[in-house]
């Protein structure tokens, strides 16, 4: 029950800053699809996007992040007999004792979708299947794919092998991070050389045909090339069950994407991802709303040796959103209840949220631009010693008054004792 809770919050707050964009027009052939910011995570277009279903060999994009997180490119991999035995679907034909570069069997893995690349892997970096699946599953919840079960390495069928569209594109948009994991998903095509078992090279050939293929599709009526400008990986899936899967990482410009297309039927993959990227490519642009140090304003502090100081911008806020609708974002600043001395700098003052046609896009904190000292607070024998001071120069202003005032009625009453009376004059 805690961790459906603890889930249900995670969930919720990923999904805070993910507005709804009119999409009357899209419409997918696959069972569930997702556009997300390939920076930022925002949600662009959702269909049934929390859905669980089957991911086919879009799971080998967790299989391999984890080899390339865990393991060294260069390490030599002992392929053993459980892997030949365990290996089903797509393969590169690895035998028994066979030793090939982790690096190599990267590439089989990423761009030929060899299954049994990927049970050597899982047994490479972990020693076991079960124990890869378990490395697997713990992975996806520091991601945030909280859906997400992996049962294998490879995404062969299994009734508990389940993840989201939601998940796949978290999952690829944490890969396609990393430098070696983009450099290999951009290939499709590359030679593994030959290894202690093989006396000739193994060409591969990948199924991303996004990449490379000038077959035509239909787009909204128009025939057009699967290959798709912009588009550097990520991964397809199929088995009978999962039905055609498609990952997608495409970029123009400084505008990154990533997409997701599950149960889909043949070529409609194709033409699902192509909307989704168009979409993404022709009606959101990337702007800069706050940048780091920006002066937002002089703030008030209490019982500090400066009465006010500068609350600038912590990080700086760029987000994608529909073009032309800059002008039409409105920010509103939050401080916090209380800003009192001692300040430390980079202290939070508050935060600025943005907010488009009422909805609310994103947040930044508010930080102090430097440290404020608090005032020396009076201790009490001093305050009683002050109120004393005070007194007791009261008395004396009192005392000095009523001298005078007595000195002054003696002279009077002197004064009259030797005055002569007029009728002696």
């Amino acid at each position: 029950m805690k961790k459906a809770i603890i889930a249900i919050i995670v969930f919720l707050l990923l999904n805070s800053f993910s507005p709804s964009y009119a999409t009357d027009n899209l419409i997918l052939a696959g069972e569930a699809g997702i556009l997300i910011d390939g920076e930022t995570g925002q949600v662009l277009y959702e269909k049934n996007a929390h859905l669980q279903l089957y991911p086919a060999s879009t799971t080998k994009i967790m299989t391999g992040i984890l080899a390339i997180e865990l393991g060294k490119m260069d390490d030599i991999v002992t392929v053993d007999q459980e892997v030949v035995n365990l290996t089903d679907g797509s393969h590169i034909a690895l035998e028994p004792g066979e030793q090939v570069k982790l690096e190599y069997l990267m590439y089989a893995l990423l761009v030929e979708s060899a299954n049994d690349s990927a049970l050597a892997i899982a047994k490479h970096i972990s020693g076991s299947i079960d124990g890869f699946a378990k490395l697997m599953n713990e992975k996806a919840k520091k991601i945030g794919a909280l859906n997400t079960n992996f049962v294998n390495p490879n995404g062969l069928h299994d009734e508990n092998h389940v993840t989201t569209a939601y998940d796949l594109a978290l999952i690829a948009k944490y890969a396609m991070q990393n430098e070696n994991f983009r450099q290999i998903v951009a290939n499709y095509t590359y030679l593994i050389p030959p290894t202690n078992k093989k006396t000739e090279a193994r060409p591969l050939n990948s199924a991303n045909k996004l990449l490379y293929s000038n077959q035509k599709i239909d787009v909204d009526g128009k025939a057009v090339p699967i290959k798709y400008e912009g588009v550097n990986g990520v991964k397809t899936g199929y088995t009978q069950m999962a039905q055609n899967c498609l990952v997608t990482s495409a970029q123009k410009g400084n505008q990154k994407l990533i997409s997701v297309v599950l149960k889909s039927n043949g070529r409609n993959v194709y033409s699902d991802t192509h909307k989704l990227l168009n979409y993404g490519f022709n009606n959101f642009e990337k702007v800069t709303l706050a940048y780091n140090n920006e002066f937002i304003d002089n703030i008030k502090i209490q019982n500090g040796k400066l009465p006010l100081i500068a609350g600038i911008i912590k990080n700086s806020l760029t987000l994608t959103i529909p073009k032309g609708s800059k002008d039409n974002i409105e920010k509103k600043i939050i401080l916090n209840e209380a800003i009192e001395a001692p300040i430390e700098k980079e202290q939070s003052l508050g935060k600025v949220e943005y907010f488009l046609k009422g909805e609310k896009i994103g947040e930044t904190d508010i930080v102090s631009s430097l440290a404020v000292e608090e005032i020396p607070k009076v201790g009490m024998f001093k305050k009683i010693l002050d109120k004393w001071y005070i007194i007791l120069f009261l008395i004396l202003i009192i005392s000095r008054s009523v001298y005078l005032i007595k000195k002054k009625k003696r002279r009077k009453k002197r004064s009259s004792l030797y005055k002569v009376p007029s009728s002696l004059k």
